[in-house]
């Protein structure tokens, strides 16, 4: 049996929490070290919300979740680690004695470290084992946003930041490995640019958070989260691409528009002025209400993207395919109705009682009838040939009511076939309980010509011999509203 891995989160605030709640909900498990006392609390406040959104972004059931546990001690969170997560607060010397109590105990186990803007040589400094110790640095909310920074110094263990990049993988982020240390790394050198311009506007009188947020939000925002910046530009400069663009708009950036370089004073006038007016524009919601509205929106955003197999939803794909892996392979035992399917209930999946939505038991009787072409070799490359199974004809029993987070399994017998025809019967179960069954007749189809025609013989030598073996099974209650023979 696979032992699960374990990972140590030093420091439990908001990024901590997220690192431990990613890392809890891919199967992990995890001790969490932070000396607040409020710290099991807050914990328990982010893993609540990502509980509420992680899964929605994904297609195939997720591992189950790992064991929590605030430990008393570092030590004591380092007891049987594979990789450390630092996320204390952003203090050199805090770091550095966090990371010298730790490799006191593990010194060979990897470190990342949260940190925006120190450097991995700044945080090597005096290390023992300077060579484990790496910058991972995610973004807010840690268990949504796919992106960490990583970024290793000149005296870092190559084979160590190739492992926590796979590591990285594992939990469905995006590790972007940050070939040249600088300050802030790249991510927060924008951030901090657009930021201090912002600080501008506002001083001066020009726009309000709101308005700004708005500009934003409404505008180059959405661009940026499936484009990013440079390809983004190349789009605008029409069919000519980034050549133009450059020579277009190159000759602006001499022009005294931004005062990027150049920081206003940061008085107590500025942020009382900063911080009123972000008060009026979002005041009226708590923090963590803000947390759900923003969390619900990121889905919705990374679903679009998934769909289009597209920027972070590309991560997304390849994390599916990951937990797909990790799932047992369906056993041919010829002489019972093959479970072909594990689902789990996600939140889009639920509908305004509560219960998941008629669709979606449609859904997972697809998934589940999918592998069962894919045993018999009717597969997409099988399509993409120019022949496959059409459904003909659908009955769905309601038995029961599958609500969110239920697993179910996807178990199908095949009642009949012959060289055309296919007549399955699809049962979706909770434990021993039956949620639902779907019966269906397929045909097998010449897609150019458009109508049926008999199946590969490979694929027939796969099908026929396991319709005779099921032909011995017992004929369940609900089936027969199609004839009994095909």
């Amino acid at each position: 049996m696979t032992k699960t891995p374990k990972a140590a989160i030093i420091g439990g605030g908001v990024i901590g929490g997220g690192w431990a709640a990613r890392f809890l909900l891919n199967g992990w498990d995890v001790a969490v070290f932070d000396p607040d006392p409020e710290a099991g609390r807050k914990i328990a406040e982010v893993l609540a919300n990502a509980r509420a959104s992680l899964p929605a972004l994904a297609d195939v059931p997720m591992p189950p979740e790992g064991a929590l546990t605030m430990a008393a001690s570092i030590t004591e969170a380092l007891d049987g680690a594979s990789y450390v997560q630092e996320s204390v607060s952003e203090r050199l010397d805090l770091k550095h004695r966090v990371f010298a109590q730790i490799q006191q105990v593990a010194p060979g186990v990897p470190i990342g470290s949260s940190t925006s803007g120190f450097k991995p040589s700044e945080l090597q400094q005096g290390a023992a084992n300077p060579a484990t110790i790496f910058v991972a640095h995610p973004f807010n909310p840690v268990y949504l946003l796919p992106l960490a920074e990583v970024v290793p110094s000149a005296a870092s263990d190559p084979a160590v930041i190739e492992t926590a990049k796979e590591t990285l993988r594992g939990i469905g982020m995006f590790p972007l490995h940050v070939r040249k240390e600088i300050d802030a790394h790249i991510a927060d050198r924008f951030l901090e640019a657009v930021w201090r311009e912002a600080l501008w506007l506002v001083k001066d009188g020009v726009a309000t958070t709101e308005e700004i947020d708005e500009a934003i939000r409404m505008g180059f925002g959405l661009r940026w989260g499936q484009m990013g910046l440079f390809e983004t530009y190349r789009v605008a400069g029409g069919e000519a691409g980034m050549k133009h663009f450059m020579a277009q708009f190159g000759p602006c950036l001499q022009w005294p528009w931004t005062k990027l370089t150049d920081v206003p004073e940061f008085t107590d006038e500025l942020v009382d002025l900063i911080a009123g007016q972000s008060d009026a524009q979002s005041g009226a919601y708590t923090i963590r209400e803000l947390e759900r509205i923003r969390d619900a929106n990121l889905v919705g955003f990374l679903r679009v993207l998934k769909d289009r197999n597209w920027g972070a939803g590309r991560v997304l794909k390849e994390q599916d395919k990951r937990l797909a892996a990790l799932m047992p392979a369906p056993v041919p035992e010829t002489a019972a109705p093959l479970v072909m399917a594990r689902l789990q209930v996600l939140p889009g999946w639920i509908d305004y009682n509560g219960h998941m939505t008629e669709s979606r038991y449609l859904f997972c009787a697809s998934e589940t009838t999918d592998n069962l072409l894919r045993l018999i070799g009717a597969d997409m490359d099988y399509v993409a040939g120019g022949h496959s199974y059409y459904t003909a004809e659908t009955h769905i029993l309601h038995r029961g009511e599958a609500r969110l987070g239920d697993r179910l399994t996807g178990s199908v017998q095949v009642l009949g076939a012959d060289e055309k025809r296919l007549h399955i019967f699809v049962t979706l179960a909770r434990g021993e309980e039956v949620v639902a069954t779907i019966e269906q007749m397929c045909l097998h189809v010449d897609m150019k010509a458009g109508k049926t025609c008999p199946g590969a013989p490979e694929v027939l030598a796969r099908l026929l011999p396991l319709a005779a073996a099921h032909a011995a099974l017992p004929r369940p209650d609900a089936a027969g509203r199609v004839g009994r023979k095909v």
